[in-house]
């Protein structure tokens, strides 16, 4: 029974139509440089359809428009995928890279809306929402797509890779800033372990190999899991031509990492590369909960917290260590510093395995050490908090982190704008239905879709 899944409930409850809203209500002052669109992704499957692991659950995106001080639209959508209509990953000629859940990440690049999910091809939208079809780069990608590729905020390239549990096991690309793809290469000495996210710097890239990998027999649909025969591992590649031949896998502890917080070489020449990790008992916890296992609370992601790799190429070394003991995940950045030192870093925290703590949206300042939250309420869970530059921006933390908000008592969501220099609430949109918890969104100032006018 649907009930029995706890991906399927709480704030995790699918919704089960699309709808367009428009004339949002708005409380406070919604600052006029807020003019685009923040999109958030998510796992929504259709009315009746159980996945059988939260990750298979249909893409459904969700979109708020904002203009000059105004929150003009509210609106969600089903990527229609052939996926959303029951076709399967694997068939008679092998993995459909079409039959995507597409429902993990949405990106803008060179003026296009892609939709993403690492087992798959992209999925282009409209700036409305609906579903244009699979991108594959002009015939040039052939291979599935990392749901977190990163934009070079130099040269607006956009870095990526596919992961595959065979071989080749992973393959890098690079699309230059007109979407156009123009260097690829199969990365020596890489397993089938688990590549969800990667980093780059601004003279390299960094891979990251944790203790979940490929495992036929797992059956939930998602074939992984935690092993500690696979060697956990980070791969250093200079960014460039034959970057790949180059590659140096460092040995680090057990553990697995979904998403990099940033990289990026400091004033010795080492890699400094930080994000949440589990351990092999939190990753289990997870897992549990994805695919409706007993043994696992009501929410995901516990013992997750933020470590710190420096990865000494010089001396072959890499130092580690947990930074920070609050359980947190999501991490983002003002993305003008992605690949280069950064002071302040922002995630979600996140009820540990005990249940202390609670959900909130998190400023560290990686110069001072100082951490601050700013609590959400109670029975409220805030998505990734997405930073936006302020106009005239001096500082890095000049900005604002936009996060919706899952009510439970109120079974109804909010847009809330805050602050990113003290984390103080500016705004908060109301919006027309309590949103699905979801995973990655972006903002897309107008600027970056020609014309765009509805």
């Amino acid at each position: 029974m649907t009930a029995a899944k706890p991906y399927l409930t709480g704030h995790y409850t699918p919704v089960a139509d699309e709808i367009t809203a428009t004339d949002l209500t708005v409380e406070g002052h919604l600052p006029p440089e807020l003019t685009g669109r923040l999109i958030r992704n998510s796992h929504n499957p259709k009315p009746g359809v159980t996945p059988t692991h939260w990750f298979k659950g249909s893409g459904m995106v969700h979109g708020i428009r904002l203009r000059e001080g105004r929150a003009e639209w509210y609106r969600n959508r089903w990527v229609h995928t052939p996926a959303l209509d029951g076709a399967p990953y694997m068939t008679d000629k092998g993995p459909d890279l079409t039959a995507s859940t597409a429902g993990t990440h949405v990106i803008e690049h060179a003026g296009r809306l892609l939709a993403l999910c690492e087992a798959n091809l992209p999925f282009e939208l409209t700036r409305d929402l609906e579903t244009v079809g699979a991108h594959d780069f002009n015939g040039r990608l052939n291979n599935a797509m990392t749901a977190h590729p990163k934009v070079d905020p130099v040269t607006g390239e956009l870095h990526f890779f596919a992961s595959s549990p065979f071989p080749p096991f992973l393959t890098y690309y690079v699309a230059d800033a007109k979407g156009e793809i123009v260097h690829s290469a199969e990365i020596p000495g890489a397993t089938a372990s688990l590549k969800h996210d990667f980093a780059i710097t601004r003279r390299h890239v960094v891979f990251i190999e944790g203790n979940v990998t490929f495992d036929h027999t797992e059956h939930s649909g998602i074939p992984y899991s935690w092993s500690d025969q696979q060697p956990s591992r980070i791969g250093v590649m200079p960014r460039g031509g034959d970057g790949a031949r180059q590659i140096r896998w460092f040995s680090v502890e057990p553990g697995n990492m979904l998403h990099a917080g940033n990289a990026y070489e400091d004033g010795q020449g080492r890699i400094v590369l930080e994000g949440p990790t589990v351990d092999r008992e939190g990753f289990q916890l997870s897992w549990n909960w994805w695919v409706g296992a007993p043994g696992r609370g009501t929410e995901p992601s516990t013992r997750s917290y933020t470590r710190r790799w420096v990865i000494d190429p010089a001396a072959g070394t890499v130092d580690e260590q947990i930074i920070d003991d609050l359980a947190v995940e999501f991490p983002t950045l003002n993305e003008d510093y992605l690949g280069a030192e950064h002071r302040y870093q922002y995630a979600v925290s996140l009820p540990d395995q005990e249940g202390f703590g609670g959900y909130g949206v998190v400023k560290y300042d990686r110069t001072t050490g100082a951490r601050r939250i700013h609590q959400v309420g109670d029975a409220r869970l805030p998505s990734e908090a997405v930073f936006v530059p302020a106009a005239g921006a001096t500082n890095e933390d000049d900005g604002y982190l936009l996060t919706v908000v899952s009510d439970l008592k109120q079974d109804a969501s909010q847009l809330l704008v805050l602050d990113a220099s003290g984390l103080d609430r500016i705004a908060t949109v109301h919006l027309p239905r309590r949103v699905t918890a979801g995973i990655h969104g972006s903002w897309i100032p107008d600027s970056a879709l020609d014309g765009s006018e509805s």
